[in-house]
C-alpha cells in the first residue's frame, strides 16, 4: 500500500510498518510480523486475551485461600520432575523479601524454559494452602525487569504474545500508536445507531478495551467491540440468507400422494414422529422455486439418514439427480449399503465414488452421470475432483456438514438452476453454534430415536476394575455380540503413556481376547485395508474390532453391544458421545468402560457428565461450556476468519441482539447499499466477502 504523498497523513500513519514505530525496529518488527502485525493499524486492534487486577497485587502474608491474586518475586529453584505415570510437574519457589510460595504446572514441561534463577517474576492466579506453603497452580506469568514499575489500582492488559516479545513491549508499542493514530481511526456505525443502540464510539472504546481505567470501564469498551464483532457476522450471515432465498433459483420438488406412497412403500418400518416432522419441513423447501439451504441435526441413532433418503427419492421422483456426499470412505461405504438395502426394490440407479475406485470405473461414472444413467451418486469429496457433470442436479445431501467448508459445498453447485442442499450433522450444534457457524442454513433437530432402540450403560472404569470389566467383555462376545476396543492414537508417542492402536491390538489379541477373532482399524490403512476390515466386522467374521476414532460415525453393525476406551481424556465430550452410538444401533443393550486419569478438572467433568448423560442435545451444551466453540466446529474449517475478542460462551446474549439487529439491518436495506452504510459494507466484504461468496454485494 502507497505512503507518497498522494496519500492523507492520517491514511500514513495507519498504514506505517510497525517497523518504524517507536520502540520497535526490525528484530521486533520480524517477531509482530509473526502474529500477523505489519502495519500501526494492526496494533489499534490487537486486544488483550485477559486482564490482571492490579488492585489485587499482594504480597505473601496477605494471601487468602482460593482468592485471585498477583505477587511479584524473585525465582529462587526451579525443580522439574517425572510422576510414576508419565506425566510431569514443574515447581518453582519465589521469594518475596524473606517470604516464599510455590508455583506449580502439571503437564507442561516446556514452560522450564522460561525460567532462570534470580529473575523477577509477576504470577497471577488462585492462592491456595499446601501443607503450610501458599502455592498458585497453573498461575499466569508475566516477567518483569528488575525495576520495571508494577501500576497498582489499575487493570492491566495482557495480550497475545509469542517468544522473544514482552507484555510490557507490546503495551509500550500500543500505547504509542493510540497517542499518533487514534484521532485518525474511522467509527463504522452511522451516530444515530451508536446513539439508538447505546454503543461506545470508537475513539472512546479504543483507549479503555487496551488500559482500562476500571472494570466498569473495561466492560463497557468490550462491549462495543464484541457487539460490533459479532454485528459485522450476523450481516455477513443475513446477507448471504438473502442472496440465497432471493437468488438462487431452483427446480420446485413439491411431494404429490403417489410420490409419499411409492417412497413409505420402500421402508421397512415405520417413522417416527420426529422424522415425519423433519421430512416435512424438508420437502416444503423442496417444493420452493428458491434453492433449499437447510441443516439437519440429530442425536445418534435419531434416524437422520431416512430423511435424507426420503427428500433424495423425491428429487429421483421428479427425474431429477442427487448426490450424498460424506466425509470419509467408511462413512459413504456405510451410506451406500443403507441405500441398496431400501432400494433394492426400486428402479433407483445408483453408484458410489471414492478415492478407491480405479481411473475407468471413475471414466465410467462420470460417463453414466452425464448421460443421465444414474439417479443418486454417493462418495467422498472425489466427487469435487472427479470433472462430474450433472445434468438434473436437483439435491445435494452433505453428512457430517462441520467436516466441510461453505467453498466445498459451492463446489457442487452447477449453471442454470441451482440445486436444493441439506446438510446434516450426527454433532447437535449448541444454539450459538448454530446463529454463526450455520447461520446461514435454516435448521432442523430430530431428538427422538426409533422404536426398541436400547440406552447404552455407560461407566467409569477404575484401575483396580480392569479385569471385572473384561471378563463382562468376553461373556457378552461368548453371548454372540461383538465389540469395539477404542485408543485415541494410531502410533505410541514418547512424551506420554498413552496406548496406540497397533499396542492395544497386540496386547489384548494375544492377552484378554486371545481367545476371539480381533482385527485392527484405523486412519493410516489403506482405503481398501479399511474396507476389508469393516467387511469383515459387519459379517461377524471379526467379533472385536480396535480402532480409533476412525469408527466414530458411519459404522453401523447392530450385533455390536460392547466398547472399551481407553484414555477417555484424550477424546471430546462429543466425539465419546459419537463412539458410543456405534453400540447403540441395534435392540440388544449396550455397555460401554472408558478407561481415564484425567489429569485436568475439565477432563473430570468431561467425563462424568458423558456417564450422566445420553443427551448428545445436553452433552453438546456441556461440552461447548467447557471448552469453548473452537474445539467443537473450528471456523477455519468453513474457511470463515475466527472471533478475536467475542467469547460465544459467554456472549450468547450479545449475539442475540447482534442477530436481531443485523436481519432487520437487512430487511431495510438488502444490498447496504445506503451512503451511511457504506463503512459497514466495506469491513462486511473485506471480513467475510471470500468466506461467503458476498464479493458482488452492493
Amino acid at each position: 500500500m502507497s505512503t507518497s504523498s498522494e496519500t492523507p497523513t492520517s491514511e500514513r500513519e495507519l498504514i506505517k510498518p510497525v517497523q518504524f514505530l517507536r520502540g520497535v525496529g526490525p528484530q521486533r518488527a520480524e517477531l509482530l510480523h509473526r502474529m500477523g502485525l505489519r502495519v500501526a493499524r494492526d496494533m489499534l486492534f490487537h486486544f488483550p486475551r485477559d486482564y490482571r487486577d492490579m488492585s489485587e497485587l499482594r504480597t505473601v502474608d496477605e494471601l487468602e485461600e482460593n482468592c485471585p491474586v498477583s505477587v511479584c518475586g524473585h525465582v529462587e529453584e526451579i525443580e522439574l520432575r517425572n510422576t510414576g505415570t508419565g506425566r510431569t510437574v514443574l515447581g518453582i519457589l519465589v521469594r518475596q523479601d524473606q517470604q516464599y510460595l510455590r508455583a506449580i504446572w502439571f503437564n507442561q514441561p516446556h514452560m522450564r524454559e522460561r525460567f532462570s534463577r534470580g529473575q523477577r517474576i509477576l504470577l497471577s492466579g488462585k492462592a491456595h494452602l499446601n501443607a503450610g506453603q501458599w502455592e498458585l497452580s497453573h498461575p499466569h506469568v508475566e516477567v518483569l525487569a528488575e525495576h520495571q514499575e508494577i501500576s497498582t489500582g489499575r487493570v492491566l492488559s495482557v495480550y497475545p504474545a509469542t517468544e522473544g516479545l514482552s507484555q510490557h513491549h507490546i503495551r509500550t508499542i500500543v500505547e504509542h500508536v493510540l497517542g499518533s493514530c487514534l484521532e485518525e481511526v474511522e467509527e463504522v456505525f452511522p451516530p444515530e445507531y451508536l446513539l439508538s443502540h447505546s454503543i461506545q464510539p470508537l475513539r472512546e472504546a479504543l483507549p479503555q478495551i487496551h488500559f482500562p481505567t476500571d472494570r466498569t470501564s473495561l466492560k463497557r469498551a468490550r462491549r462495543r467491540f464484541v457487539y460490533q464483532e459479532l454485528f459485522i457476522l450476523q450481516l455477513a450471515l443475513a446477507l448471504r440468507r438473502h442472496r440465497l432465498t432471493t437468488h438462487n433459483r431452483a427446480t420446485e420438488l413439491p411431494v404429490t400422494a403417489q410420490i409419499d406412497a411409492r417412497i413409505r412403500r420402500l421402508l421397512p418400518f415405520e417413522l417416527t414422529a420426529s422424522q415425519t416432522a423433519a421430512i416435512q419441513e424438508v420437502t416444503s423447501d423442496m417444493a420452493r422455486p428458491i434453492s433449499m439451504n437447510r441443516l439437519l441435526q440429530g442425536d445418534v441413532g435419531s434416524g437422520k439418514t431416512v430423511v435424507a433418503v426420503y427428500a433424495m427419492l423425491v428429487a429421483v421422483a421428479h427425474g431429477q439427480q442427487a448426490i450424498l456426499m460424506a466425509p470419509t470412505d467408511i462413512l459413504a461405504r456405510q451410506h451406500q449399503l443403507t441405500l441398496a438395502t431400501l432400494l433394492q426394490k426400486s428402479r433407483v440407479r445408483m453408484e458410489l465414488l471414492t478415492g478407491s475406485r480405479s481411473k475407468s470405473e471413475r471414466r465410467d461414472l462420470v460417463r453414466r452421470t452425464a448421460a443421465g444413467e444414474l439417479d443418486v451418486v454417493v462418495g467422498t469429496q472425489a466427487l469435487l475432483h472427479a470433472g462430474i457433470e450433472f445434468p438434473n442436479l436437483g439435491l445435494v445431501v452433505i453428512d457430517e456438514q462441520h467436516k466441510f467448508g461453505v467453498q466445498q459445498r459451492a463446489g457442487l453447485r452447477r449453471t442454470g438452476l441451482a440445486p436444493h442442499y441439506l446438510v446434516m450433522t450426527a454433532t447437535p450444534i449448541p444454539r450459538t453454534i448454530s446463529m454463526t457457524v450455520f447461520g446461514d442454513l435454516d435448521l432442523t433437530s430430530l431428538r427422538d430415536s426409533p422404536p426398541g432402540r436400547q440406552p447404552v450403560q455407560t461407566y467409569w472404569g477404575q484401575p483396580e476394575q480392569r479385569a471385572q470389566w473384561w471378563e463382562f467383555f468376553r461373556r457378552k462376545l461368548r453371548e454372540g455380540r461383538q465389540g469395539y476396543v477404542i485408543v485415541p492414537r494410531v502410533e505410541t508417542s514418547e512424551s506420554n503413556a498413552i496406548k496406540s492402536a497397533d499396542d492395544a491390538f497386540e496386547e489384548l489379541a494375544n492377552g484378554e481376547l486371545e481367545a476371539f477373532r480381533v482385527n485392527l482399524v484405523h486412519g493410516r490403512l489403506s482405503s481398501d485395508g479399511k474396507s476389508a476390515a469393516m467387511a469383515d466386522f459387519r459379517r461377524g467374521q471379526t467379533q472385536v474390532l480396535v480402532a480409533t476414532s476412525v469408527v466414530e460415525v458411519g459404522v453401523d453393525v447392530p450385533n455390536a453391544t460392547v466398547m472399551t476406551i481407553e484414555d477417555g481424556d484424550c477424546f471430546g465430550l462429543a466425539q465419546l458421545h459419537q463412539l458410543r452410538g456405534r453400540i447403540s444401533r441395534g435392540t440388544h443393550p449396550g455397555y460401554l468402560c472408558v478407561f481415564s486419569t484425567p489429569g485436568t478438572d475439565e477432563s473430570r467433568q468431561r467425563l462424568e457428565a458423558f456417564v450422566r448423560s445420553n443427551d448428545g442435545f445436553e452433552l453438546a451444551e456441556i461440552d461447548f461450556q467447557l471448552r469453548g466453540p473452537g474445539d467443537l466446529f473450528s471456523t477455519r474449517q468453513h474457511g470463515m476468519p475466527p472471533l478475536k475478542v467475542a467469547d460465544l460462551s459467554q456472549d450468547h446474549e450479545l449475539l442475540e441482539e447482534a442477530r436481531r439487529d443485523a436481519q432487520q439491518l437487512v430487511a431495510d436495506d438488502p444490498e447496504l447499499a445506503a451512503t451511511e452504510h457504506a463503512r459497514l459494507r466495506r469491513m462486511v466484504l473485506a471480513r467475510y466477502g471470500q468466506a461467503l461468496e458476498l464479493s458482488d454485494v452492493g
